[in-house]
């Protein structure tokens, strides 16, 4: 079976896990516009149990609420795509598994459902981490594939940066 992760993903996902491993930490995945890409571009190494804890796909406002104990109230207030509830999700990630870090995001990914104020891309991150929760939005151009391909590296590849700067 091919490879359908984005190039790239496999180098930055061998680096992670060398970096979980060294910290002796888990990860956690909460993932809505990636569907499970995240998690899936993770355990495609092997070996990634060590490492890798869980994943949630939340795709809808109920599983955000269910899974990850996101307050339906702040969907409703902010819209499921926004930073406070891609933190909501990070923290939640952690508060419903063994892991001590995590990844969540959620965007519109397309080809429809962009607004003006969150046009099609834009994509929210949080990375949750002992004693902090980064977050940060990125708007991405392309496709629906092209936009996910772009989140899962990216959240990788911060997520790799705040392991490798956290003291």
């Amino acid at each position: 079976m091919p490879n359908l992760q984005p190039p790239g993903t496999a180098h930055l996902c061998t680096q992670l896990a060398a970096t979980l491993l060294a910290q002796q930490r888990m990860l956690a995945t909460a993932e809505s516009c990636t569907g499970g890409l995240i998690a899936a571009a993770c355990t495609d190494l092997a070996g990634s149990s060590e490492w890798f804890e869980r994943g949630f796909v939340t795709y809808s406002n109920a599983a955000k609420s269910d899974m990850l104990g996101v307050d339906a109230q702040l969907i409703a207030r902010h819209g499921a795509v926004s930073e406070i509830v891609a933190r909501a999700m990070a923290q939640g990630a952690l508060q419903q598994s063994l892991a001590q870090v995590s990844v969540a995001v959620t965007g519109v990914a397309g080809p429809s459902g962009g607004s003006a104020d969150k046009p099609v891309g834009t994509v929210w991150f949080a990375w949750g981490l002992p004693g902090a929760v980064h977050s940060e939005m990125r708007r991405f151009n392309g496709d629906r594939a092209a936009v996910r391909a772009a989140t899962v590296q990216h959240a990788l590849q911060r997520l790799l940066t705040l392991l490798n700067t956290q003291t």
